[in-house]
């Protein structure tokens, strides 16, 4: 899962929102200078990742990318899925559109920009100002996140021949994500079923 599924699987509450889409940029032991809703967080985002990257219907989803993109194949099915929950969000969040969850997200990311990781300040204008959770429901969004994650990372730089597999095997995918979601939402029920929305 990518940003935005990490963001959407937090119950609606800005601790956990914070930590979840911080979680990947706080190492080891170090989620304890946090508070304790944005630890829960970053504990979420480890167990999702870990959930996601180990299930069969990932892994099913990587096989399809695994020639253009090896070992990074679950890097770009994570922001497929992304796309999928983007493109479907009224089926998920029937409650809140997509652009007002957008734009929450970005208050809760301003209003603790001292005390998010150094990487993380770095890219936040640019994620913000783009709009990019919101534009990974179109081609052209996704292909721009693909192509900022290959300049700032070792992702591969291969954006076309992902957004060609994407089209190539668009239902395939779709059905794979519809499948998936359900099943870590489950997961993520169950494990902070007492963490409610503020």
């Amino acid at each position: 899962m990518n940003y935005l599924a990490h963001l959407a699987l937090s119950h609606d509450n800005s601790g956990v929102m914070l930590g979840n889409f911080i979680g990947d940029y706080v190492k080891g032991s170090n989620y304890s200078r946090y508070s304790p809703k944005v630890r829960t967080g970053i504990l979420l985002h480890r167990k999702i990742d870990d959930f996601t990257d180990n299930h069969p219907i990932v892994k099913e989803s990587s096989l399809l990318l695994k020639d253009a993109y090896g070992r990074y194949a679950g890097v770009i099915v994570d922001m497929f899925y992304d796309h999928f929950l983007a493109s479907d969000w009224d089926k998920y969040h029937p409650n809140q559109p997509l652009g007002k969850f957008v734009s929450r997200v970005h208050r809760i990311l301003l209003l603790n920009y001292f005390r998010v990781p150094g990487d993380v300040k770095k890219m936040m204008p640019f994620l913000i100002k783009s709009r990019r959770l919101e534009n990974y429901a179109n081609f052209a969004g996704l292909s721009r996140a693909l192509n900022i994650m290959a300049r700032n990372t070792s992702l591969p730089c291969n954006t076309q021949d992902a957004i060609r597999c994407l089209h190539d095997n668009y239902d395939l995918f779709h059905s794979h994500f519809e499948e998936f979601f359900p099943l870590v939402r489950e997961m993520v029920d169950e494990e902070i079923k007492d963490i409610q929305p503020d």
